[in-house]
This record gives C-alpha cells, structure tokens and sequence, in this order.
C-alpha cells in the first residue's frame, strides 16, 4: 500500500512507522540527486510556512529555508524577539493565529510540550526542529549518511558516547530501535537516557530484530560499532557553569584516534554540529582558557579525520527537511 503523509505532524519519531520513515529517508535521497543534477522541484509553489525560533541554529535554520525554497514556498522566519509568544501571547494563541496564515509551522525551543501544542491548536502540519527531549529531523539525515556510507542498516550498530541523557541520543535511540540498528548509550550512570524511554525502545527494538545496551565502558561501546556519535557536553540553554562538572564527567568518553581504532574498520564518525574540537570558536576559548582543555567530546584528529562525515551528515538535514516537509504537505 502506498505511504501518505499528507497532514501529518512530525514531532517525533515515536509516533512513525519503520516504513514510514524509510520513505522519508527515500524520498530525501530522491531530492538530494535532484538537488545535485540542478532539477527543478518547486512542487509546493503557492505555500507558505513559518519557522519558529526559540533556540537560534545555523543547520535548522538554513535546512528549513532553502528546502522551502526549493519547493517553491514562501518562508517567514521568527527569532527568539519576533514573536510574543509566551510574552504577552499564550502559545495556543498564538499557533491559532499562524494556523489561518500558514500551511506549515516549524518550532525550535524547549519543551515538548510546546511543539505539541502548536500542532495542536494550530491545525495544520507542524515540525520539531529540536526540543529539549527529541529532535527528530536530525536522526533522518544521521540515518541517510549511514544509509549513504553501508547501504543496508539493518544490523548494524552505533554507539552515542558522552552525556546519553539528550535529546539527540533519546532520538537516536528511537530511530535505531525502529531501523532495526543496534544502539549503545555508553557514558556515565547519571547521564544515561530515561529508564521509560529505554524501557519503550527496547520494545520496538525486539520488534525490530536489534537491541538497546547502556554501558559506562567506552571499550564495550566501540567494540563491533559501524558509527561512533558524539554531542557538545553542555547543550544549548544550560548554564556555562556546567561544563566544569561535566567535562570531569564525560572525559572518558571523548571519541578519540585510538577509540575509533577499536571499531570496526570501515566505521564512520558522526556529530549532529556544532562541535568543539578545536579553540577556533570564543566559547572554545573560553572554555580552555578556563579548564585548561582544548578538545572536548571529540579530538580534532577525528573531526577531521577519513572516517568523519559530519559534513555530509550537515548537508543531509536540508535534503531530509525537504522531505518531511514534502511529504506532509503535499
């Protein structure tokens, strides 16, 4: 039977089906050689959407705006000043206000709840550009680079090193268990994902054909893995003074030469961005001027090395977000 889309939300990958987000994972592939060939594809000229910033990004944002353009929408951006949404407007105000302008609403900020109020109240399709608990448009474009890198996923396994309490790895965790991927949180006990969370995907994992391991030992996380994953240890909206405590904390998980030397030979590297593996950023400066460290979750070495695809795993969020968007309001 052929997948519709058509009107949904995409707040998480929860509520996806395995088939369902393999189509969005061909149908981004089918944009990207589109994209590459200079193939016009402005299917949704006449529409427009509205991107909600409360978190201000560089991937996101650029991903969202030019796969609207290229589908010929038109695109209004709201940063963190733009909007009185939960100033001097309720959120369900405010996504009742946008719903009769626009046909598609995308939200970057915190809570969950909140996006899922926008969908809500809003009425028409609504987007999760990240949340403090999921971001599920960045586990597509990390799925296609792998999809990209091995062909066939099935199997095969990641590993997320560092603080696996985030949204990233709560995501990553629902995509591997759905893809039938084996996914290992390897970092310390009071960083690990929540037990529910665990407890949901371990289900659809044995559904699946593939399971869910927590471990603190960074040799076990390595072992047998075809993609190493890592994120900043101090996420967007928490305090600066947090990096002291965690970067004690999550050291031994910093993704090196010699950890990726103990993965599989062919394994690749991925980072949902930004990063810091250098002193190149004032943050990064700051931090090592500080706590004396000039490489955090990653080593340059790395970052920079034959098996990184960060960049690729970059371009692909535009490729995906095209697709989500695409597919849901065609």
């Amino acid at each position: 039977m052929a997948i519709s889309l058509s009107g949904r939300n995409f707040l998480k990958l929860l509520d996806y089906t395995p088939a369902e987000i393999n189509y969005l994972l061909d149908l981004a592939a089918q944009f990207k050689n589109m994209k590459r060939a200079g193939i016009p594809h402005r299917y949704l000229e006449g529409k427009n959407v509205v991107l909600i910033f409360q978190k201000t990004s560089t991937r996101t944002r650029c991903a969202f705006e030019v796969g609207a353009y290229d589908l010929g929408m038109g695109v209004t951006y709201l940063d963190p000043n733009s909007s009185q949404m939960g100033h001097k407007e309720s959120t369900e105000d405010t996504a009742r206000v946008l719903g009769r302008m626009f046909d598609g609403i995308e939200y970057r900020g915190f809570a969950q709840e909140q996006v899922e109020e926008i969908a809500e109240k809003s009425g028409v399709p609504t987007w999760n550009g990240l949340t403090d608990k999921f971001h599920p448009t960045q586990m597509l474009a990390d799925i296609l680079t792998m999809k990209e890198e091995f062909g066939d996923i099935r199997g095969k396994k990641l590993t997320f090193f560092g603080d696996a309490r985030n949204n990233v790895a709560n995501s990553l965790m629902v995509v591997c268990a759905k893809l039938g991927i084996n996914f290992c949180a390897c970092g310390p006990e009071a960083r690990m994902p929540d037990a529910e969370l665990v407890a949901t995907c371990r289900e659809i994992a044995a559904e699946n054909g593939c399971e869910i391991v927590l471990t603190e030992d960074p040799h076990e996380g390595a072992k047998n893995c075809d993609c190493l994953y890592t994120d900043i240890w101090v996420s967007m909206g928490e305090s600066y003074d947090l990096f002291g405590e965690r970067i004690k904390l999550l050291k031994p998980y910093r993704v090196t030469k010699e950890l990726m030397a103990e993965a599989n030979p062919n394994a690749i590297f991925e980072h949902c961005l930004p990063s810091f593996h250098d002193t190149n950023t004032t943050h990064g400066k700051e931090v090592a001027e500080e706590f004396g460290i000039t490489e955090m979750e990653v080593t340059d070495e790395v970052f920079e090395g034959r098996q990184s695809r960060v960049f690729d795993e970059a371009e692909n969020r535009m490729h995906t977000i095209k697709a989500v968007m695409y597919a849901t309001l065609k």
